[in-house]
């Protein structure tokens, strides 16, 4: 499959943008493309080209003009000849099981901290898709039918995931690695300003040191039904400070992975200095992770105050 058919399958739901599409596929947790505005636009100039959509520009007096495609009914008959195609087999494709081929080389100790990263990431899934499921899955709802096939959709990563994780606690049992994790004590609430919200962790038992504690905040942000996040510098260990760790690449990294949007708030400027300093002046460019001296500061950024 290509994503041409993803691009058909969502201009025959409504109009939209370029940039609709790429934000449409990144937020979709079935539609695996990376959705570079490259992928994207090469495949509307193949559909354009080929008389499956159409273009036009929409001009505005504030903003730069817009392109909007639309399906056309050629383009409609080649979404449906695609749908009734002979499906492909389901498609296997894991990094993590050539990992564990080439495993048995490792001691019991590094055996069990590569299995603990996986569960890491495959219990975050569960809790994403859950969570995605509760707030209503993402469908054109057009019809009841349609609902529930895109309902089914969500309940078949859900239980992919549930299924990974029974198989790696097999894994575990028949190796005889139990598991050894105490649970860190982060202290979280959740703060309302009128319709918006965000989680705020001011203070952990034991200082925030590991990818695990970065998937504990992004589940507890899921829990509650927002992807905003204010974390102080007080709950961190100093290795997230010393960049020759790779804890702040790795926490920061999953943090964009799982689209949480975080706010790390720095009272004691003696910390940031050197390298680490250069990665905090190069991530206030972005918007997805910036640094300020107050919860005030972090609260107009992350809520558009």
């Amino acid at each position: 499959m290509s994503i041409t058919h993803a691009i058909l399958g969502i201009l025959s739901w409504k109009s939209v943008t370029g940039y609709d599409l790429k934000k449409i596929i990144q937020e979709s947790p079935f539609m695996y493309w990376s959705a570079n505005n490259n992928q994207i636009y090469k495949s509307l100039v193949q559909l354009l080209d080929e008389g499956f959509v159409t273009c036009e520009v929409q001009h505005q007096e504030s903003s730069p003009s817009k392109k909007i495609y639309t399906i056309t009914e050629e383009g409609v008959a080649e979404l449906k000849d695609w749908v009734l195609s002979t499906p492909e087999p389901p498609d296997l494709k894991k990094s993590f099981l050539i990992q564990l081929a080439w495993a048995d080389q490792l001691n019991t100790d590094e055996l069990n901290a590569l299995l603990t990263k996986y569960e890491e990431e495959v219990r975050t899934q569960i809790l994403l898709q859950q969570e995605q499921k509760l707030r209503g899955p993402f469908s054109p709802g057009r019809t009841t039918r349609e609902i529930y096939l895109w309902d089914m959709i969500y309940d078949n990563l859900i239980d992919f995931y549930k299924r990974e994780w029974e198989w790696i606690q097999k894994l575990r049992s028949e190796l005889r690695i139990p598991i050894e994790k105490e649970a860190n004590q982060m202290k979280v609430q959740v703060v309302e300003r009128g319709m918006k919200k965000y989680v705020e962790c001011a203070s952990a038992e034991t200082p925030l040191r590991t990818g695990q504690d970065a998937l504990d905040l992004i589940a507890a942000c899921f829990e509650h039904d927002t992807n905003q996040l204010v974390l102080h510098a007080e709950a961190l260990s100093d290795d997230f400070f010393n960049l020759r760790t790779g804890l702040a690449g790795e926490m920061l990294q999953k943090f964009i992975n799982y689209r949480v949007k975080a706010a790390l708030i720095i009272t004691n400027e003696q910390v940031v200095k050197g390298r680490f300093k250069e990665l905090l002046a190069e991530a206030n460019k972005g918007n997805d992770f910036r640094v300020f001296g107050s919860v005030g500061e972090a609260e107009a950024w992350l809520l558009d105050l």
